[in-house]
């Protein structure tokens, strides 16, 4: 058995700021005993304008924010999967939306790059374009950890499920989704999304959301939440900052699989 925690915040504009509520809830977290940490998408900026995001972008490996994770994770001595923050790449002018994985030590042990972007328009005067601002991710990521192997997706991924199912075939138990889901999708479909997620996948999932009004205007939806292999919502947050947390059983996750083998059952 093993503890894990999700993060639910209310980032706003400062990163200094949003990086000091972090620390506290991360540190919360552990005292719990938790051993992975997630961190809602956008955790250290919802920036003001779409623009804003390229100016706070730090490049591959080096920069403030990274250093501040680094730390987090070694100074707890957990694994951290650190939402999403803005990584710019070179010959781009574009950034990418980048999950980064620290483990105990401190050390980056996984990236993934956020593969589908929310370009979408939702009426009256709600709209997004992420692709503006950020250039897509291209490859899955699954990453071994103590807790068993961690498939790391963000937010919008959870409308496509093939790219859970790509991760499940690269042998993921767990799946974590930072996210910052609008209060007008949220209501209609996180609780559905994430549930899905880990029942088709016979897998645990880890959902860490923004929650409530953001300085930048944008309002979303919380309901952070650790789903199990059956589907069900083992602990919920449904809105303000705080933490989740919930046990974590390999030998469960096993034995559901083996009672209902409907990945082995897949046709197509």
């Amino acid at each position: 058995m093993s503890r894990v925690a999700a993060v639910q915040m209310t980032s706003g504009t400062d990163v200094a700021t949003n990086l000091r509520d972090a620390g506290r809830l991360v540190a919360e977290a552990a005292a719990t005993g938790a051993q992975l940490v997630v961190l809602p998408e956008n955790f250290a900026a919802m920036p003001e304008h779409e623009n804003d995001r390229l100016a706070l972008a730090e490049t591959a490996v080096v920069g403030p924010i990274q250093d501040t994770l680094s730390a987090l994770a070694r100074r707890h001595q957990i694994w951290l999967v650190a939402g999403t923050m803005a990584l710019r790449e070179r010959d781009s002018d574009r950034v990418r939306s980048a999950c980064l994985v620290f483990d105990t030590q401190g050390t980056q042990a996984a990236r993934y790059d956020k593969i589908h972007l929310f370009d979408v328009s939702l009426g009256d005067n709600e709209h997004y374009r992420e692709s503006a601002t950020i250039e897509p991710g291209t490859q899955a990521t699954v990453v071994d950890t103590p807790l068993g192997r961690i498939g790391l997706a963000v937010c919008y991924d959870l409308r496509f499920p093939e790219l859970f199912r790509h991760m499940l075939d690269q042998g993921a138990e767990i799946f974590t989704v930072p996210s910052a889901f609008t209060a007008t999708t949220g209501r209609a479909h996180w609780d559905v999304l994430v549930r899905a997620r880990a029942i088709e996948n016979l897998a645990y999932v880890v959902a860490a959301g923004q929650s409530g009004q953001h300085a930048n205007g944008r309002s979303t939806h919380g309901n952070s939440m650790v789903v199990d292999p059956w589907g069900v919502p083992l602990a919920r947050r449904e809105q303000g900052p705080g933490i989740v947390t919930a046990e974590v059983d390999r030998a469960r996750l096993a034995q559901i699989r083996r009672k209902l083998p409907s990945i082995e059952h897949r046709r197509l």
